[in-house]
């Protein structure tokens, strides 16, 4: 079975079933590693995997509407907390003026991590809002973060580059 997947904690959580779980149910599971999340659909669309892993639903329905594609969810896995994350920092009370923060461009986790922001009090965002929030939902941002959006793989990446990062 090809597993379709993105990122360095999913692949470890694969290794294990891998050499773990799947021999007990006569399964070999085989990692194929993509640089974004998209492509896992559309592999999956394609048959070039048989499965992808991670993707939590309101990402995956969006993709579904976005791409014109029939994919289902067949389980539940978990779903990883995001957190602020810096080289240099210690705490959000340590977040300066104009600092930069790098988070993903994707519309579903673009909402995800700017909730992460505002419930940290680095900025505010428009109520009740019925769409997932983008920049333009930014009603306050009284540090003037300067916010940087990558691919989401990009996001750790840029921890290097920037103050911190949403991940």
């Amino acid at each position: 079975m090809q597993v379709g997947l993105t990122g360095i904690i999913s692949e470890d959580i694969l290794k294990f079933v891998n050499t773990k779980l799947a021999p007990q149910e006569g399964l070999e599971v085989k990692v194929v590693t993509f640089n974004d999340w998209i492509q896992r659909n559309t592999a999956l669309t394609d048959k070039v995997i048989d499965a992808n892993f991670f993707q939590h639903r309101p990402f995956m329905n969006n993709a579904l509407k976005e791409l014109k594609i029939n994919l289902v969810r067949l389980n539940l896995v978990s779903l990883s907390t995001l957190g602020l994350f810096s080289k240099s920092l210690k705490s959000v009370n340590q977040v300066s003026h104009n600092a930069a923060v790098t988070i993903t461009n994707d519309v579903i986790n673009n909402d995800r991590r700017l909730r992460v922001l505002a419930s940290n009090g680095l900025i505010k965002l428009k109520e009740n809002t019925k769409e997932f929030v983008n920049q333009t939902g930014i009603t306050e941002n009284p540090k003037n973060l300067r916010i940087k959006e990558v691919k989401g793989v990009q996001v750790v990446r840029d921890i290097n580059n920037v103050d911190f990062i949403v991940s």
